[in-house]
């Protein structure tokens, strides 16, 4: 491992060695101030990645030109919004946080029509949204838009590279951040890298993983395990144009790039640097467990890929340093920590708190998720959780199967009730799921489905039973209101606001039907607005109930930077955790995660250690001496008055 000084010495050799672009005299100071501060330690990043390489320099020097550049371009705007972050680096941790993502064209048609949707976003309390991936893609089947194409095209059905500037810079002017996809893992098959890497350019195809033997393919299929086993068994396609096996991790048309070429780093930092120019606040660091490679290990979050992503980090911090990273590591809770930091991804989503909640719902019993998020909650505080209850994805079963073993549950067993329960197959289930990917050697699965769906609202109002449809809101709000209180930024999936049913048009559509995630994929349309302001509608009950819980959060400074303790409740169903504020202030959620009424302990309140305490919820004075029982599904947000 180099040295601090070391990578200083190589700071001035590049410096001596390359000419940079022209900057006025302040950007130059900032700029060079900046390099002196980090270009060394991302020279030692660098090195452990590529050092043993004969041309390390060189691309150390093409490097540092591109920082130079990237600085250049970057909008005035946004060079004053980064001084602006770097006095506030705690920013997203404000308690007036609070997200969406959405798919441009499923929330308004293009990019001009999510801007005149910018209002609405506002009513709701948004200031964070991410779109979904809006490049250049491949037609029909394009992963959702994660094939892609070109990093620097707009899809042509959502408009042009003008239109998401003029988008980025009205998110700006409004106060909302706007968080774009990087997805760095692999290509799609069009991208003019691939292209000239089928055409025999092997500068190119040494952008990829280009095998000749079978048995070196199969050598790693021992031990990478398959992501899409209903595409392709193993993480390999054959080439019959090239004669050779193509690394592709996920479908056969999204090429894993190899990161172990130092020429892809630099092009791909290229890449993400252009985007964070558009004027993005935050990169989502899409399937960042599956960025390094070794032979005879599983090929996910290896050290490397670590090394690699604190190399991103570096970048950015000299030209874009408002840019944070959130991460998207959708594997075992132990290794989704690993990635959280403020000199790695900043924010993380929370698989773990997404998939154990829906748990809880199924087994009407919270053990799981009490002890899973003791254990994984807790992050530095420099860093943020982004939480969710659903997104454009399946849900995976992600949890420790050491804990569940301490409190006697077989994970692999618990898996499959789960994905049977959410699937509609074990009777008595409320929900309406549809399977992902089942692997026909193991019967595993993920489920897909929307928040209303899941819940039970579907189902309820098919049978137009009246009950059933008020439980089935209930679990919604019980959800949201986890997910607005616990601590991290609250993210709402386009549609679930509304409480959209799952929509089962992408049966008909050839170039749908074999991805089962399009049914979480629906259309905003006017109707579906106009039903969420309907108060005699469930979507309206679930919509108002939402609207007040996100106000009571934005108002409350203890949703913002505190500390969170998970609490142990001693009763089956309840749920528990306590926000501390530094002012003192303390804040007490319990949740009933079942149809029967539930009697909270008294030794949990005495957390509050006050005499006027106030459920800020329904604002009702709440008397400690006397028991607390929640009814079915019931929320309570605990607040002691000074």
């Amino acid at each position: 491992m180099l040295s601090q000084d070391q990578g200083k010495r190589a700071l001035r050799q590049a410096l001596e060695s390359v000419q940079l672009t022209k900057l006025s005299k302040k950007d130059e100071k900032i700029f060079l101030q900046r390099l002196d501060h980090y270009f060394p330690q991302l020279v030692i990043k660098l090195h452990h990645l590529y050092g043993d390489q004969y041309d390390f320099f060189w691309h150390l020097q093409q490097l540092l030109v591109e920082l130079s550049d990237s600085f250049a371009a970057r909008d005035n705007d946004l060079k004053q919004q980064d001084e602006q972050r770097l006095k506030q680096p705690t920013w997203y941790r404000n308690e007036k946080m609070l997200g969406m993502a959405l798919y441009v064209d499923l929330f308004a048609g293009d990019l001009s029509g999510v801007t005149k949707k910018i209002p609405y976003l506002k009513s709701l309390g948004i200031n964070y949204v991410h779109l979904m991936p809006l490049y250049k893609s491949p037609e029909g089947e394009s992963d959702g838009g994660y094939a892609v194409s070109d990093y620097r095209k707009v899809d042509k059905r959502l408009g042009t590279e003008a239109d998401l500037l003029a988008l980025a810079a009205a998110f700006r002017k409004e106060g909302i951040s706007l968080v774009l996809d990087f997805v760095f893992n692999h290509t799609s098959n069009e991208h003019i890298w691939a292209q000239k890497a089928l055409a025999g350019d092997v500068e190119y195809q040494n952008y990829y993983y280009f095998l000749d033997d079978i048995r070196e393919v199969e050598q790693y299929n021992q031990t990478c395990r398959e992501i899409f086993p209903s595409v392709r068994r193993g993480s390999f396609t054959y080439n019959a144009q090239v004669n050779r096996w193509i690394w592709t991790t996920f479908n056969s048309f999204q090429w894993d790039l190899n990161f172990s070429n130092p020429a892809v780093f630099n092009a791909i930092n290229r890449e993400m640097l252009f985007l964070a120019n558009i004027g993005c606040e935050g990169l989502r660091l899409d399937a960042l467990a599956f960025i390094w490679k070794e032979k005879w290990t599983q090929c996910e979050s290896l050290p490397k890929a670590h090394t690699l992503i604190q190399a991103f980090n570096l970048s950015l911090k000299i030209v874009a340093p408002s840019v944070q990273f959130k991460s998207e590591a959708i594997v075992h809770p132990d290794e989704v920590a690993q990635y959280i930091d403020k000199d790695e991804c900043q924010l993380s989503y929370n698989p773990l708190m997404m998939a154990l909640m829906w748990e809880s719902l199924a087994t009407r019993e919270t053990k799981l998720l009490t002890a899973s998020l003791k254990k994984s909650f807790t992050i530095k505080p420099s860093c943020s959780w982004v939480n969710y209850i659903r997104c454009h994805d399946d849900i995976g079963w992600t949890f420790d199967d050491d804990i569940a073993d301490n409190l006697g549950i077989n994970g692999h067993d618990h898996r499959q009730f789960l994905n049977q329960f959410y699937t509609g197959r074990f009777p008595g289930s409320f929900a309406q799921g549809v399977p992902f990917q089942e692997n026909p050697q193991t019967g595993d699965c993920r489920v897909c489905g929307s928040l209303a769906s899941l819940t039970g609202l579907e189902k309820a109002i098919q049978s137009n039973n009246v009950h059933q449809q008020n439980l089935a809101i209930k679990r919604i709000s019980l959800l949201n209101s986890i997910n607005l209180s616990i601590g991290g930024i609250p993210l709402i999936y386009q549609g679930d606001e509304l409480a959209i049913l799952n929509d089962y048009s992408y049966e008909m559509d050839p170039h749908k039907q074999a991805d089962a995630r399009w049914v979480n994929r629906p259309a905003i349309t006017q109707q579906a607005v106009d039903a969420a302001y309907d108060q005699s509608a469930p979507q309206g009950i679930v919509h108002a109930e939402l609207t007040k819980m996100i106000k009571l959060r934005q108002q409350e400074e203890i949703f913002g930077e505190a500390e969170t303790e998970i609490l142990e409740t001693y009763q089956s169903s309840l749920f528990s955790y306590v926000r501390k504020h530094i002012s003192g202030d303390k804040l007490l959620a319990i949740t009933n995660f079942s149809e029967q009424p539930q009697t909270v302990p008294s030794s949990i309140c005495d957390i509050l250690s006050s005499c006027h305490v106030v459920d800020i919820l329904s604002d009702q004075r709440v008397d400690l001496s006397q028991p607390i029982t929640l009814d079915s599904y019931d929320v309570v947000w605990l607040k002691a008055k000074k």
